[in-house]
């Protein structure tokens, strides 16, 4: 029991010297209520063309086929809330994206992380996510109380909203348990009111397959006819639905210069967007997440709303 409580500190401690906000323990175990959600999620087809999501199911609700001897499961959130928003444009890209890509940003704090925990506990087994491996981050974000998974299916903390990315550690370690938190959406309706294409649903299900942000990056087809006029001008991911939840008024400016706006983002006119070529594109965006739509997918984007009133 002392051991546990010792280990325990020391990880969330080493977490916050590293710049997480946020640190929730959860017990590596099967999330048993999950499963018939995914299958249903699955089944209903609103994953879209995203065909990785139908892969490795078993691993995807249980952190013990990830790790064999799993014991606990580290959720972990950093904030990456700008202080400034991107200037007035036509063309209109996800906050995240304003910064150097989260994924090596963060997966090298989780590597650090790990060994920082190696040198003061001793050997470890474990493995480090950060949105890259079937791991279902917002629910164990979830049951260990970082916050309660909102209407908008996104992860909501009450101290601070839900602009956040999330990572995890998976380890072999016995550690002291959190437990889930209520949740706070209460009555409001907000974000399934302002979503233009309707892909929150009321049962609290993201119908991604209709989701401006899997239109703008994950799907590599055209985008459907039906959006036409409904893309509000976004062109990479899209955050309507934090806008208007009541709780990002909470949020605060994010301490990682990472993500400060990279000269890709702050510099691009609208001409620009429009005009540039596929070597620009490379240049502006190679240390972005924005990369991820390939010149062809945001010129796509591009061309999508651009026949579109303003």
């Amino acid at each position: 029991m002392i051991n546990r409580e010792k280990y325990t500190i020391i990880i969330k401690e080493q977490a916050k010297s590293l710049g997480f906000d946020f640190c929730g323990i959860s017990r590596a175990e099967k999330l048993v209520e999950e499963e018939p959600k995914l299958e249903s999620w699955l089944k209903n087809g609103f994953h879209g063309k995203m065909a990785y999501m139908e892969n490795h199911f078993d691993k995807r609700l249980d952190p013990t086929k990830l790790v064999p001897g799993a014991k606990s499961v580290v959720s972990l959130l950093y904030n990456y809330f700008p202080d400034e928003q991107a200037k007035p444009s036509y063309h209109k890209i996800a906050r995240y994206a304003y910064g150097k890509d989260y994924h090596f940003v963060i997966k090298e704090k989780l590597k650090i992380l790990l060994e920082n925990l190696r040198e003061e506990i001793g050997e470890i087994e474990g493995r480090v996510f950060v949105d890259s491996a079937p791991v279902m981050e917002r629910q164990w974000a979830e049951k260990s109380g970082l916050g309660w998974i909102g209407k908008n299916t996104l992860l909501i903390n009450k101290q601070q909203g839900s602009y956040f990315f999330l990572a995890e550690l998976i380890l072999d370690l016995d550690l002291k348990y959190d437990g889930p938190i209520k949740d706070y959406c209460g009555t409001c309706t907000k974000c399934l009111e302002a979503c233009p294409t309707a892909a929150i649903l009321d049962n609290g299900v993201l119908d991604a397959s209709k989701c401006i942000s899997y239109l703008t990056i994950e799907l590599k087809d055209a985008i459907p006819a039906e959006f036409k006029g409904k893309m509000k001008n976004w062109v990479f991911g899209c955050d309507i639905c934090q806008e208007v939840c009541p709780w990002n008024r909470f949020s605060k400016k994010h301490q990682e210069p990472a993500f400060n706006k990279t000269e890709g983002v702050k510099e691009v006119t609208d001409r620009e967007y429009i005009e540039f070529t596929e070597e620009v594109f490379g240049q502006l965006f190679k240390d972005s997440p924005i990369k991820r739509t390939k010149y062809q997918g945001l010129k796509r984007n591009i061309d999508f709303i651009q026949k579109q009133p303003i």
